[in-house]
């Protein structure tokens, strides 16, 4: 009897998993998002949420604070550990949509 084996790393798929489907319905990041998105920023004292007219698009503040909230729950206190874990957990993927900001950015809204 052999070891159980992973799937080959290589080995194209016909159908991809999408982030969708990665995220149990019941799981605490779709109440951190819902959460968020029925907040109104603009009366909770965020003077920036609302973009600017001109220069590259800043990040939504919602967006930063759903990273945020999601490094409190899960005992993330760093921005540098934030930014790492845009880039490599699937719960935060799924949270932004993707987006990655840098450790300065998440450093400058808190």
């Amino acid at each position: 009897m052999g070891f159980q084996n992973g799937i080959d790393r290589e080995q194209t798929m016909l159908f991809p998993v999408s982030l969708e489907e990665m995220i149990p319905e019941e799981h605490p990041v779709r109440i951190i998002d819902l959460f968020i998105q029925t907040l109104d920023l603009q009366k909770l004292g965020f003077i920036s949420s609302a973009p600017a007219a001109e220069g590259r698009p800043a990040f939504d503040p919602k967006d930063l604070l759903k990273l945020y909230l999601y490094g409190y729950l899960n005992r993330i206190r760093t921005s540098r550990l934030l930014e790492r874990e845009c880039e490599r957990n699937v719960e935060v993927m799924w949270l932004l949509r993707g987006l990655k900001p840098c450790f300065r950015t998440i450093a400058g809204f808190r």
